[in-house]
């Protein structure tokens, strides 16, 4: 009797929730032949794009779930299974981590941003958080810098893209900027002659744009001089120490006298 009654049941579960059941079932086929025909299309057209490597996987990630995740509450709903209860936990669940991993979703948003918007690449020198270095690696939380003196600096992306960024190296080129301070008796046109043919022989300056040498300031023991080049970023500092001990060497060799410190 009880079996009969169990087959009754079924039978009329069946008979009224069959239809909707094959069809869920159907869907839930065809989503999931769709989803991995959109993974495919999705990675060719990420490609063409130039879309960065580091993103690709990410956003490729992000949208096979999103899409699992839509084909799972479709079928739910088709077959009468309500999820109200598991939207709420989900939502007080995505709440929770917000607030707790708020910092490192910063920093990945800025991440995001970098390898979008593109401020800087590999191989750039940039000036950013007081520190200056070539960029040696972006990854989607932090971007690495490599000094001058070999220090590997490692800088968080949220603070990184929302602060000043100095690409010293988009244009190619460089200005260096120094300044000479000689005595009131040195001869103006002598000095520029020698500081002029200092440059012309120091290598790694390029003649254009034009370099510039010029008396900008009066002091009360000095005049100021100063002292305009273009270099490759790469040479900036090279080119510096070179061009000052240069031109310090031939002054003095000239007789021209530097002031005397106070």
């Amino acid at each position: 009797m009880k079996l009969e009654k169990f087959y009754d049941r079924a039978y009329n579960w069946l008979y009224a929730e069959g239809p909707d059941l094959v069809i869920a079932i159907i869907i839930f086929l065809v989503g999931l032949w769709f989803i991995k025909f959109l993974r495919s299309r999705i990675r060719v057209r990420m490609s063409k794009r130039k879309v960065h490597s580091s993103l690709q996987p990410f956003f490729l990630s992000l949208s096979i779930t999103g899409l699992y995740i839509l084909l799972i509450i479709t079928v739910f709903e088709i077959v009468g299974v309500h999820i109200t209860v598991f939207t709420t936990i989900i939502g007080a669940f995505s709440v929770a981590a917000g607030l707790a991993l708020s910092g490192t979703f910063q920093n990945f948003a800025g991440g995001v941003l970098i390898l979008l918007l593109k401020p800087f690449e590999i191989e750039d020198n940039i000036v950013a958080q007081g520190q200056d270095g070539k960029v040696v690696s972006i990854q989607i939380f932090y971007t690495v810098l490599l000094t001058i003196d070999n220090k590997t600096i490692i800088i968080p992306n949220g603070k990184l893209f929302n602060e000043v960024i100095v690409n010293v190296s988009r244009e190619g080129r460089r200005r260096l900027d120094f300044e000479v301070k000689l005595g009131y008796a040195a001869d103006i046109e002598k000095a520029k002659k020698i500081m002029l043919d200092a440059i012309k022989t120091t290598p790694d300056i390029f003649d254009d744009p034009a370099v510039r040498v010029g008396l900008v300031g009066l002091e009360s023991d000095s005049i100021r001089f100063t002292i305009n080049v273009w270099v490759l970023p790469a040479n900036y500092l090279n080119v510096k120490i070179a061009l000052m001990e240069k031109i310090i060497k031939n002054l003095g060799a000239a007789g021209i006298a530097f002031p005397k410190p106070g």
